[in-house]
């Protein structure tokens, strides 16, 4: 590997000689076992990695050079022997793109049993108050995987277009068909699954017919649109694959024409219906909670009514196109989850009231979530467009937790890893625990005292990568880097904890070799939190790259782990080789 030599004291030199890095004793032992026995790395494969037995021959072949040159070919290396030499056994366990860390899932149940990567106004460049608004942070969360776009559309100065900004702030617009355009070119650049577009509607119904249009000519036959009919269950993610989906409140004419009937009727329920001049910006940051069982009247989807005689008789094309019903009624909580048996929709509730929610309707939350969609947004006080912890919408089910795709925080870092399950396509198969219900409609209660039901060991054996992706004094201009990794749990309060190696001094090539134990109550909901910092005795220690991972999906076995930087992005070279096994 080398040495590395560092100015010390202005005038003199320090020299570093970088051993080569040695295969940790765990792969020396499998390695050596293939001399003795032509079965062995097969059964290593198969034993060890947990691999199915189409991957089995798959590998084999890959190592075996039965399939361009195998392993040595494709990481780079000179042309390997028909049994893989030690070498190439670690150069392939170390590399990310040959022996992945996690696996994927079912996607033909219904929408509402996915978790879904989801955005939160997600044209804003910055902070909630003056930032400028744009395609870019659209097309940016659209290749890093995420599902849900939300757009809040309203009237342009001359009122004659559609602007997409954040009302009643110094955001300055974008206008709208540059958002659809650059939608249509990037939509499934990651992922083939679904799209959705949730749009808070601050229209006109001039406008909205305008928006419909330029809805069905952007996109095309991507669009998706529903049946007329009310939709009694979602579609799956794999039958809407490669479409767009649209995700809102019923028109503003709707609640018009539903006020009308109600004059007529004399039913004296008028006032849950804002009438047009109230609708001035809905803020949809809003904390609407007020700490009581009811539901605010301003929220930014307020109607959720239906209506077969208005259905029939003066429908618009706007209309037609909204396959995801949102909104909520006023009143009590527990009116506003209780499930329709003939009608599925989308209810919206700030983090806070999502929180007191599951307070004191923890069990009417998860048996919404069954069936229909719930979307958490964050509350208002987050101007500078930080995010909230995630896992208690996830315990009760929350399909789209929206989140701040530009505020790089702890909290996005868990979001993007959560999402790197099944192939990082951007649905989660929701646990089985939260789509069951008892005979006497018992529901799964996150609350609850559970037992350990699986013991996750972790082995970190070692890391390379930063002196390709890092300049020689990064980390310290006067030696190499003084590695050590933190381990931990992101999931309910009784799985969550973080442990740590040693540290490993004047390295670039750090092997640990040190192995950690997890007890797990909900394993199908916990994270792995793997973040490697370079220890600074005077200072704050360096960020060396991190990772989220899903436990749920971690293939079990000695696997390569890629590490991003504090946004997510993946580094090129730096990875950790580790170790999963459950017990």
């Amino acid at each position: 590997m080398g040495s590395y030599a560092y100015k010390y004291c202005m005038c003199f030199t320090r020299k570093f000689r970088s051993p080569d890095a040695q295969p940790p004793p765990d792969v020396r032992a499998a390695h050596l076992s293939f001399a003795s026995d032509a079965h062995a790395l097969r059964r290593f494969v198969a034993g060890v990695q947990g691999e199915s037995p189409a991957d089995v021959d798959r590998i084999l072949a890959m190592l075996s050079g039965g399939h361009s040159h195998g392993i040595a070919r494709l990481v780079t290396r000179s042309p390997a022997a028909s049994t893989p030499t030690l070498e190439d056994f670690l150069a392939f366990l170390f590399s990310p793109d040959l022996n992945p860390p996690i696996a994927h899932q079912d996607m033909s149940a219904p929408f509402s049993h996915y978790f879904v990567f989801t955005g939160h106004n997600s044209y804003l460049t910055g902070n909630q108050l003056n930032s400028d608004s744009s395609d870019v942070p659209i097309v940016k969360a659209l290749q890093g995987g995420v599902r849900v776009i939300e757009l809040d559309m309203w009237p342009n100065p001359s009122k004659d277009n559609v602007d997409i900004l954040h009302g009643g702030t110094l955001t300055a617009p974008v206008e709208m068909i540059k958002c659809l355009k650059s939608i249509k070119e990037y939509a499934f650049c990651a992922s083939n699954y679904p799209l959705v577009i949730t749009l808070e509607d601050h229209l006109t119904p001039d406008l909205q017919a305008k928006v419909a249009t330029m809805l069905t000519e952007t996109f095309g036959d991507l669009l998706f649109v529903p049946n007329p009919d009310p939709m009694k269950e979602f579609p799956s993610p794999a039958s809407l694959m490669k479409r767009i989906i649209i995700s809102t409140k019923p028109p503003q004419e709707y609640k018009e024409f539903l006020k009308a009937e109600n004059n007529r009727s004399g039913s004296g329920n008028i006032a849950e219906l804002p009438d047009q001049g109230s609708l001035r910006r809905i803020d949809s940051n809003a904390d609407e909670s007020d700490g009581k069982d009811e539901l605010d009247e301003q929220d930014e989807e307020d109607s959720d009514s239906d209506d077969p005689k208005f259905q029939q008789d003066t429908a618009c094309e706007y209309r037609k196109l909204i396959t995801i019903q949102a909104g909520k009624p006023k009143g009590h909580l527990r009116d506003a989850l209780k499930v329709d048996p003939d009608k599925v929709r989308r209810l919206s509730l700030s983090e806070t009231q999502l929180a007191k929610a599951t307070i004191s309707h923890g069990a009417e939350v998860i048996r919404f979530t069954q069936k229909n969609i719930l979307r958490v947004y964050p509350k208002g006080t987050r101007v500078n467009s930080s995010n909230y912890d995630p896992m208690n919408a996830w315990t009760h089910g929350a399909q789209m937790v929206a989140f701040n795709m530009q505020g790089h925080d702890k909290a996005l870092r868990l979001m993007q890893g959560f999402f790197r399950a099944n192939g990082g396509c951007g649905y989660v198969k929701k646990p089985d625990f939260l789509l069951r219900t008892g005979p006497n409609g018992e529901v799964f209660d996150p609350k609850a005292s559970l037992p350990v039901k699986k013991t996750l060991k972790v082995k970190v054996y070692m890391g390379d990568g930063w002196r390709m992706d890092f300049s020689k004094t990064h980390f310290d201009a006067f030696s190499p880097p003084d590695f050590y990794t933190r381990v931990g749990i992101a999931g309910v309060k009784a799985d969550s904890v973080m442990k740590k190696t040693r540290v490993i001094e004047d390295q670039w090539v750090p092997m640990w070799d040190e192995e950690f134990t997890f007890l797990l109550t909900v394993p199908e909901l916990a994270l792995l939190r793997v973040e490697v910092q370079e220890y600074d005795m005077s200072e704050k220690h360096d960020f060396g790259g991190q990772t989220v991972l899903p436990v749920w999906e971690l293939k079990q076995g000695i696997r390569a782990v890629p590490l991003h930087d504090r946004k997510g992005v993946r580094y090129k070279s730096v990875r950790l080789l580790m170790r999963f096994d459950f017990v």
